[in-house]
């Protein structure tokens, strides 16, 4: 299996934009309009992944796509 490791966060952030993209247009479709892809990085990277170690680029993804949408939108109405 390929451990790929990433020198900065925007690597990272490149390399996850596809599935950022892919949970910004199926809450745009539930009429979250107002959701970006830097929304959705910037909840994960807040409240998910800084909780956890040794993240696979597979359950990063698996985090994204499967969190309930609700949850990403209420937590960028608290901030």
């Amino acid at each position: 299996m390929n451990n790929e490791e990433f020198k900065t966060r925007e690597q990272l952030y490149q390399r996850l934009l596809p599935a950022l993209r892919v949970k910004k247009k199926e809450m745009h479709h539930m009429k979250m309009y107002s959701i970006t892809e830097i929304d959705i990085w910037n909840y994960f990277c807040l409240n998910v992944w800084n909780k956890k170690s040794a993240l696979t680029l597979g359950e990063m993804v698996n985090d994204i796509l499967n969190t309930d949408n609700y949850v990403i939108l209420s937590s960028r109405r608290s901030n």
